[in-house]
């Protein structure tokens, strides 16, 4: 990948200078983070880290502070931070405008993580596939179907982080976990997927149309439809359980038709809001105020999210343009 922080810069330009933290929650396996928005509870989700700590230094601290202040933790390598930072970015792009359509999934009780698998599967026969992570109950593919599994800490039948090198090139199917995000792992595991069909899943995907040009083919991401239950749920050590009480999965396919309809109305929606910053900041001047208007970082992080969603839409359009010029 020619820049690795190019998707971190990307997730950062949707994180909010003005809506603040509600509340943050970092669970036994999800951290949550909420804000208020027109009302209604935004919320993010990313995977708690796996390693143990026994003290944090700012617990007590986050609250009231802005989405943009604690996003800017995904770029440390500190793992709690990153993953607060993670959560929230998702809470700021997870709004009632910006998840989108797509194929919700049935989950099946104390088997909710392999619910994604589970849907590909009838696609999956004869390939080759690679999992990045161990899933618990993933045994029952690798023994039946040979599948390979690429695991940090490896059990008995997995492959350890090196021999991504080697294993994802020659791969049909990729599956990568969102949490490759926060850990900085995706940029290289997602070069390394190009050739093959990739899926990026599970509750700390963030739903970006962007993730097409990073090779990614599906989103098999969360949709929120019970924030409160989903907040106790996590906070209690509910992993799977958050499927029976908060969330269900989401299935959204990146081609280049469904993503050029997605990006568009991802561009005038951002236009929208800019116009209202624009329209705010013009009355804000001559209304008499002389010291900076207080949302010109969300106006600015609009203008940047514009011209990255034109180069995006401009890149998908031209792609476009060719395959259909070769069929005619």
């Amino acid at each position: 990948m020619e820049d690795p922080k190019r998707l971190y810069e990307c997730l950062l330009d949707y994180c909010s200078n003005v809506q603040v933290v509600e509340r943050i929650g970092i669970g036994l396996v999800w951290t949550v983070c909420q804000t208020r928005h027109h009302h209604s509870i935004q919320t993010g989700l990313a995977m708690s880290p796996v390693v143990s700590t026994r003290t944090l230094k700012w617990p007590g601290t986050l609250a009231g502070r802005s989405l943009k202040e604690l996003g800017q933790w995904l770029l440390e390598w500190d793992p709690y931070k990153a993953t607060v930072g993670m959560a929230a970015i998702n809470c700021s792009i997870n709004n009632e405008r910006t998840v989108p359509q797509g194929l919700v999934l049935k989950v099946e009780p104390g088997t909710a993580n392999l619910t994604v698998f589970e849907h590909f599967l009838p696609s999956l026969q004869g390939k080759k596939v690679v999992v990045i992570g161990h899933y618990p109950g993933i045994e029952r593919y690798v023994e039946k179907y040979g599948w390979m599994v690429l695991e940090r800490s490896p059990v008995d039948g997995d492959y350890p982080d090196p021999a991504s090198e080697f294993l994802i090139p020659e791969a049909d199917w990729v599956f990568l976990s969102g949490s490759t995000i926060t850990n900085k792992t995706f940029p290289r595991l997602a070069e390394l997927s190009q050739s093959a069909t990739t899926v990026l899943m599970g509750p700390t995907v963030p739903w970006l149309p962007e993730l097409s040009t990073f090779g990614i083919d599906y989103l098999a991401g969360v949709e929120v439809n019970d924030p409160e239950a989903l907040y106790k749920t996590a906070q209690e050590g509910g992993g799977m359980r958050i499927f029976e009480a908060g969330v269900r999965y989401k299935v959204v396919e990146l081609d280049d038709e469904k993503n050029l309809a997605w990006i568009k109305k991802r561009i005038a929606e951002t236009f929208a809001d800019k116009e209202i910053l624009t329209q705010s900041m013009s009355q804000w001047y001559t209304n008499g105020n002389s010291h900076r208007f207080p949302q010109f970082a969300d106006l600015n992080d609009a203008n940047l999210r514009l011209s990255r969603m034109d180069s995006v839409y401009k890149t998908l359009w031209d792609t476009q343009q060719k395959i259909t010029s070769s069929t005619d």
